[in-house]
């Protein structure tokens, strides 16, 4: 004990967590059928509950693979949406998201706001993100972390470009590697990011496309990314 006083005298708890890699992954919920069969088609978003999910496990793998099997992630996902959606579908999401946690050994963290996705990310250790990633709904100015789930086409969770500056730089490496697999953030939030965040935030010129990822392949985008 006299040893972990006299190094934390020497060294500031953030000296102390610079070693620490983390992985952020931020997941939105999806929209519910009910609202989305009312569009037309070619306009309908989420038919299948687990887009966002399945890009999640799958960007987790890819993580593995490059950071190594013991690499740290840090799950943040919008709890509600989630619920919602399996009392639609009479399946159990919450429970499934739970279990896929503990197989693939990440924390998982529940949320049910923006506040809380922000407050989430601000408790991770200084320097510690080295990738943070977005799937998700979103458009060119903010990440909706509920769409289309309580009312059609209306979000009622989001982080705002605006609401970036809640977010603190030091939780991130400076380098650190973070891209938003939504829909047109790169058209405007991705500027803030950088202005805000100091890292740069890979975003998309255009809409994002989720057809791939029940065949193991991340979102891609129907214009370019931007970085």
């Amino acid at each position: 004990m006299r040893f972990l006083v006299l190094l934390t005298a020497l060294f500031p708890l953030s000296a102390l967590s610079a070693g620490v890699q983390e992985h952020v992954i931020l997941c939105g919920g999806p929209a519910l059928r009910e609202w989305e069969d009312l569009r037309n088609e070619t306009e309908q978003h989420d038919r299948w509950w687990g887009n966002f999910v399945r890009a999640s496990t799958l960007r987790m793998a890819q993580i593995r693979l490059e950071y190594g099997k013991d690499a740290r992630l840090v799950w943040i996902v919008h709890r509600p949406g989630y619920l919602s959606r399996a009392r639609a579908d009479g399946n159990p999401y919450a429970q499934w998201i739970e279990e896929q946690a503990d197989k693939r050994r990440c924390e998982l963290i529940w949320i049910k706001s923006g506040e809380e996705a922000i407050n989430a990310i601000n408790e991770r250790p200084a320097r510690s993100v080295y990738t943070f990633d977005f799937f998700g709904h979103s458009n060119r100015y903010a990440f909706m972390l509920d769409y289309s789930n309580d009312i059609m086409a209306i979000s009622k969770a989001w982080i705002h470009e605006r609401d970036l500056r809640k977010i603190k730089r030091s939780v991130f490496r400076r380098g650190a590697i973070c891209q938003s697999y939504g829909c047109h953030t790169g058209e405007s939030m991705s500027k803030t990011w950088r202005r805000k965040i100091g890292n740069r935030l890979i975003g998309a010129a255009g809409k994002t496309d989720y057809s791939g990822v029940g065949q193991g392949h991340l979102p891609t985008v129907s214009g370019s990314w931007v970085r």
